[in-house]
């Protein structure tokens, strides 16, 4: 069985993507009522992802709406079909969103819980509203996050801040989670998906394959020691250093100054 349709067969469009001329990819999540994240809407998120990866963006933006980021795993779906396939899914969409070679930004507006916040979390970089609320509820209903939130939340946060999280199933405010590191900027309700795009856009203008480079750098060494880390992040550089990219940004360091180079993703 196709891991991504483990509950009903695909048919309806949830989740499109949008390349912008200033190079930015928008990826809007539009189930109702809450953008539960059934198999379907995760088969979606993984196929965009996919494409992403093999032609990639500046940037990309990820956004469910002004009224609700994602509610999480469609509950319903996970009595038909079961924790496994319900896990896989999680597992191999978000995995492919976080593997984009660009930076990704979360755009949330509302609630951002459980699978919702997985999905967050398999973003670089989260924008919320100051009205936006964070969790990771499946405590409460027996269970343990299974979208990657036991590993990727104290990443972010930190192991203790991650487990009190967890194991009181307790939703974060903007002020909390800003505070802690869970988010990055914290906005008006209406500015949210401006100031994402703003952000991704300026992202977008700059050395893009510089920051897919340390991007993995940094994942791939988080993953391991400090040594095998160290060796990764030299590997990167000698790439970059030989990029067309890298010539441009000395060239106008010694002519112009830092921060006036025009890049042009090569």
């Amino acid at each position: 069985m196709d891991r991504f349709r483990y509950g009903a067969p695909m048919a309806e469009t949830f989740v499109t993507v949008e390349r912008r001329p200033d190079g930015v990819a928008l990826i809007r999540l539009d189930r109702p009522k809450a953008n539960a994240l059934s198999g379907a809407v995760l088969a979606q998120v993984h196929g965009i992802a996919t494409d992403l990866q093999v032609d990639p963006p500046g940037a990309v933006v990820l956004w469910g709406g002004r009224r609700i980021f994602a509610a999480g795993a469609d509950i319903v779906e996970l009595g038909d079909s079961g924790a496994g396939a319900v896990g896989a899914s999680f597992a191999d969409a978000l995995g492919a969103l976080a593997a984009v070679p660009r930076a990704t930004i979360a755009a949330v507006n509302g609630y951002a819980l459980g699978g919702g916040l997985e999905l967050a979390l398999a973003c670089d970089f989260r924008v919320c509203a100051e009205d936006s609320r964070f969790g990771l509820p499946e405590v409460l209903l027996g269970v343990i996050p299974g979208g990657g939130g036991t590993q990727r939340l104290p990443r972010l946060v930190g192991p203790s801040r991650a487990k009190e999280l967890i194991f009181t199933g307790r939703q974060v405010l903007a002020e909390e989670a800003v505070a802690i590191g869970l988010v990055n900027r914290v906005v008006p309700p209406d500015d949210v998906l401006d100031a994402a795009l703003a952000w991704a856009a300026e992202l977008a203008a700059g050395p893009v394959l510089a920051h897919g480079l340390a991007k993995s750098a940094v994942d791939r060494g988080l993953e391991t020691t400090l040594a095998t880390g160290l060796d990764i992040e030299r590997d990167a550089f000698v790439t970059v250093a030989g990029t067309e990219d890298a010539a441009r940004g000395i060239a106008s360091f010694h002519e112009n100054g830092p921060g006036k180079a025009t890049f042009v993703g090569r």
